[in-house]
């Protein structure tokens, strides 16, 4: 039996591929390694490890005990399954944000929205949400209220976290 070595292009070691005869065409050996690696969705090239040509016909015949590289390309034609690369408009919203475009949400709106993402406004603040969201669990219910008008901007600010003991200590000594 004959075979090829071949890894990928973020892999260290070399898998070997058994195959019948004295070569592979290039689409036999990319359908067995998509077979054997369980790759969906993605199409593969195939580069010579010692002189890093590439094989761009799939028709083109593969020596046995060849090494060869694999890099993982998306598929034609799919669309990428990231949304936060999918119609970035960061400087759209900011912008949008600053002219006073009512299709945005107001702060008040954006830190009862549970889907942030999606929603619409401008990152600044999709941030100060996020902050607010994730930080609402460690806090009462009052100091959450003085955390909200201080994240949508009212003149009071939360007061910083003190010691019990250190707090009782001052009150006593003015």
């Amino acid at each position: 039996m004959s075979c090829v070595h071949y890894r990928f292009q973020s892999r260290l070691t070399y898998d070997s591929l058994q195959f019948e005869g004295l070569n592979i065409t290039v689409g036999e050996l990319k359908r067995q390694i998509m077979r054997r690696e369980r790759l969906k969705f993605c199409q593969l090239k195939i580069s010579k490890a010692q002189t890093d040509e590439e094989y761009t016909d799939d028709d083109a015949l593969i020596p046995k005990n060849t090494s060869v590289i694999i890099r993982r390309v998306p598929a034609a034609g799919l669309k990428s399954s990231n949304r936060r690369f999918v119609g970035h408009q960061a400087g759209l919203s900011a912008k949008s944000s600053q002219t006073g475009d009512s299709s945005l949400l107001s702060l008040e709106q954006l830190l009862k929205t549970e889907n942030l993402a999606e929603a619409k406004a401008s990152e600044e603040d999709k941030l100060k949400a996020v902050m607010y969201q994730s930080s609402l669990c460690y806090y009462s219910s009052r100091a959450a209220a003085l955390l909200r008008t201080s994240a949508s901007g009212g003149a009071q600010e939360f007061p910083a976290a003190s010691c019990w003991r250190w707090t009782t200590q001052t009150e006593r000594e003015s």
